[in-house]
């Protein structure tokens, strides 16, 4: 083994055991031919995949900060994905699906804030979230929204968002969040793996409000605790993992109107290290 490769993974490791909150960019995927070369089975196994391979690149290729260990690493892929010039913007629509994986509304606005950032937009166009799922028994209700739902309102009203739109939402709980939200949902997404054909009442009720009604595959839970230790641990080469929390999952589409096809995709995730 390259023993300067084994000083950089013995300094990145030791740089993850000070952290206390890690950070991810995949880089974009449609041009990351490592991963192309594999067609993942599922949304879940393609993010697994992206945090192995992006942690294995910065842990061969990190350097040590001349100063102290940062809390918060930010580990990129070598390959990120070009920011969006202020020429081209106007050409490109940037949707983004949030995952929150804890009910945190301060991870909202953190994630809408990094994706502008890495993406080098001041807006994004469209933003669905998927809020964490009502706990073992419960039903998901209006009051299990809205305070995702303030959030995000805020974020249209600071015009860091255009719009927003939900995830999964059946006719009753769509219209009671169309009742009571100030800025209405723009979108909903409808899993399919769920029901094959739209419900009629759902369908009804979308036209009449103006609702688009998309389709998704993504899972209940898009990456459980253990898979996400798994997938950390085998990109940083078996670190300890056990203590880190995922906080949220971002997946951008960066898509050019006039010819509808995605110029760039990919994931941002946040995790943190939980107190002892």
């Amino acid at each position: 083994m390259d023993p300067q490769n084994t000083n950089t993974n013995t300094e990145a490791k030791m740089m993850m055991n000070h952290a206390k909150t890690l950070r991810l960019h995949t880089g974009n995927l449609v041009s990351r031919s490592r991963l192309k070369k594999k067609c993942p089975a599922s949304p879940s196994e393609e993010l697994q995949d992206c945090i192995q391979a992006t942690l294995s690149d910065w842990f061969s290729t990190t350097k040590p900060p001349s100063k102290d260990f940062p809390d918060t690493l930010d580990c990129s892929s070598s390959q990120e994905t070009e920011a969006i010039t202020p020429e081209e913007r106007e050409e490109l629509k940037v949707s983004v699906k949030l995952f929150l994986c804890e009910s945190l509304q301060s991870s909202i606005r953190d994630a809408v804030e990094m994706a502008c950032q890495t993406l080098a937009v001041s807006q994004l166009d469209s933003v669905i979230i998927a809020p964490p799922g009502p706990l073992e028994g419960d039903s998901q209700t209006l009051a299990h929204l809205q305070p995702a739902w303030e959030e995000l309102e805020a974020l249209v009203r600071s015009q860091k968002i255009a719009a927003i739109g939900t995830s999964d939402l059946d006719k009753e709980l769509l219209e009671q969040l169309y009742t009571w939200a100030q800025v209405k949902p723009s979108s909903n997404q409808v899993n399919l793996a769920s029901c094959c054909v739209m419900p009629p009442d759902l369908t009804a009720f979308a036209k009449e409000f103006d609702i688009q009604l998309l389709t998704h595959n993504d899972p209940k839970e898009l990456m459980s605790a253990a898979t996400f230790q798994e997938a950390v641990q085998v990109g940083t080469q078996d670190l300890n993992m056990a203590n880190w929390r995922l906080e949220w999952v971002l997946r951008y589409s960066i898509i050019v109107k006039s010819r509808g096809i995605i110029k760039a995709k990919g994931y941002l995730v946040s995790a943190r290290k939980a107190s002892p």
